[in-house]
């Protein structure tokens, strides 16, 4: 199950980025995921989950953005989102096509807040 790997990968690059802002902790991580990626979305999500249980990231949240099979015709070009494997231009019929989207696996955002000042003992005036 390579989902597995693709947690711990997205786990780390969170890790990495937050050392670059202390005093902050991760809330939501934001991947795109292409159609033709191969990656089981629901499998993604039960290993990432099950990989910050009991973790200083428990409350960390996964977002997916699902991206289709995108092409590019050379001929008119339109752009088009690819149904059933059928790559042909649906404006010009032409097979003279060129996929521009639907291979993506990358981190797309970090969303971050600083922890709160604490007022614990102080005084009350």
């Amino acid at each position: 199950m390579h989902e597995m790997g693709i947690a711990n990968s997205v786990l780390d690059a969170v890790r990495a980025e937050m050392s670059r802002y202390p005093g902050s902790y991760p809330c939501k991580v934001g991947i795109r995921i292409g159609e033709m990626a191969a990656i089981d979305q629901d499998a993604l999500r039960f290993c990432f989950e099950a990989m910050i249980l009991e973790t200083d990231m428990a409350s960390l949240e996964l977002a997916i953005e699902f991206c289709p099979r995108r092409h590019h015709c050379l001929e008119c070009e339109n752009e088009f989102v690819v149904h059933d494997y059928d790559s042909s231009c649906p404006q010009c019929k032409s097979l003279a096509t060129k996929c521009i989207s639907g291979d993506e696996l990358e981190l797309a955002y970090v969303e971050v807040e600083e922890y709160a000042a604490s007022t614990v003992g102080a005084k009350s005036t």
